[in-house]
């Protein structure tokens, strides 16, 4: 690894789980490695050791100390067979890089596991997953009038594509490939668009009688399933491992996980504080870390039996109904970065800016 990229990995162990967070979106190489005021290693981050954090309750503005990994695994720059050992450590331990230290406990390299990949389409083909993927593609699409009096809203185009082969795109990278598309407003349009434009994967559509809400639509699929799937919003796009969100819900053992999103809100007033009538203080544009629902689920088959033949129900409603049935099995799968909303025309446009600055498909 050339040093300017080793550089961005070192991160001094008094700054924020939040700015840590920000650190690995911005180098994509999924760990960080933690040093103390002299440089050496001390400590390891990776999103999951982020994640675990935040479900034990640790603030964002911790320091990443808190939560960084104590005990990893290194290799010293004078081992024999260094590239071979460093290999046998990633395939045994199930890891994806190792640090590479001097004598004084400096990180002076880290071997991927990538180096080692030897990507064929039959290796790929054995790691496909069965469990569909669920698009809710049926609604009407009004917060994008007028465009949607033209075409369906999962027929808007992001780039050279429309937004629904995007988010099927990302979860076929992932391994998925099985889709099932529940379709209402303009459904015709949306079948000859896949008719005339054959995907990599398999399609199936379901077909609404009537607009049942963004959960509804799903007691059409009561007899078609019996196994975990995933359910998704036509209109947002969920970039990173689709995989570890689905593997995180199985091994918790959920009925029913949402995938958030972390978002820094600020409150563009002044916001006063107040008690029994008095001002306390004012905090002039406060930020606020928060975590969306990102409109995309992990579900349990027997989740469906909540919902009625015919029965109009949003997804939030759905959810409630559920936390009140399977209590402690609905779960938070946190995430940060690679999410966007393409469902009103602000967040349309930033997506479509992103898209030019980064020079790739969203």
């Amino acid at each position: 690894m050339d040093k300017d990229k080793l550089k961005t990995l070192l991160i001094p162990s008094d700054i924020t789980v939040k700015q840590s967070m920000q650190r690995l979106n911005e180098t994509a190489v999924k760990i960080l490695f933690v040093t103390d005021e002299e440089g050496r290693l001390i400590g390891t981050v990776t999103d999951g050791d982020i994640r675990r954090g935040i479900i034990n309750g640790r603030q964002l503005s911790a320091p990443i100390h808190e939560i960084m990994t104590k005990r990893f695994m290194s290799i010293n720059e004078g081992d024999q067979n260094l590239q071979e050992k460093a290999r046998e450590l990633m395939k045994r331990n199930l890891i994806e890089h190792i640090p590479v230290v001097n004598g004084s406990g400096f990180v002076i390299d880290v071997v991927s596991w990538v180096d080692y990949l030897e990507t064929e389409s039959k290796e790929h083909e054995q790691s496909l997953l069965q469990n569909p993927v669920v698009i809710m593609a049926g609604g009407k699409g009004t917060r994008l009038d007028p465009f949607t009096k033209i075409l369906p809203k999962p027929l808007i185009p992001i780039g050279d594509k429309p937004i629904i082969e995007h988010i099927m795109d990302y979860f076929h990278k992932n391994g998925f490939f099985r889709f099932i598309l529940i379709l209402n407003y303009k459904k015709e349009m949306i079948k000859m668009y896949f008719n005339e434009n054959k995907p990599p994967y398999e399609l199936e559509y379901v077909d609404e009688a009537d607009y049942f809400g963004t959960a509804g639509g799903l007691s059409l699929l009561k007899d078609r399933l019996n196994d975990t799937f995933i359910v998704t919003n036509c209109d947002t796009i969920l970039k990173g491992d689709h995989r570890d969100f689905f593997n995180w819900h199985r091994e918790r053992r959920n009925m029913l996980t949402i995938v958030g999103s972390h978002r820094e809100v600020t409150v563009p007033y002044g916001v006063l504080n107040m008690s029994n009538g008095l001002l306390s203080s004012i905090d002039e544009k406060p930020k606020f870390d928060l975590f969306i629902n990102t409109g995309t689920y992990v579900f349990e088959p027997d989740v469906l039996n909540l919902i009625d033949k015919n029965e109009h129900i949003d997804m939030d409603k759905l959810i409630t109904k559920a936390k009140a049935v399977y209590q402690d099995k609905i779960g938070v799968y946190p995430c940060w970065g690679g999410w966007f909303d393409i469902g009103q025309w602000d967040e349309y446009r930033k997506t479509m800016k992103y898209m030019g600055e980064q020079g790739e498909d969203v």
